[in-house]
């Protein structure tokens, strides 16, 4: 039985094999997506154009709540935690 589901199975392979290579980007793109130390790089960032007046303080705010949000609900774990 095992032969003929893997026979059977052959023609999908490709397809498991572009699911699996999509699994594996979108966990990378997470992964840099809630990464703490870029996050920080972001924060200072906006901190520096908020004093250079690049972006006005309520620009400035509202992208710091959302760097913040996002630092605080990575899924799969805890805030600055690993993943699971």
């Amino acid at each position: 039985m095992g032969l003929l589901t893997g026979l059977l199975g052959l023609p999908l392979a490709p397809v498991r094999g572009v699911l699996w290579l999509a699994e594996q980007i979108r966990d990378q793109a997470e992964e840099q997506y809630y990464d703490p130390a870029r996050i920080r790089a972001q924060l200072e960032a906006i901190d520096e154009a908020r004093r250079t007046g690049e972006l006005p303080e309520q620009e400035c705010a509202e992208l710091e709540n959302a760097l913040l949000q996002r630092m605080m609900s990575r899924p799969g774990g805890t805030a600055g935690g690993p993943a699971q």
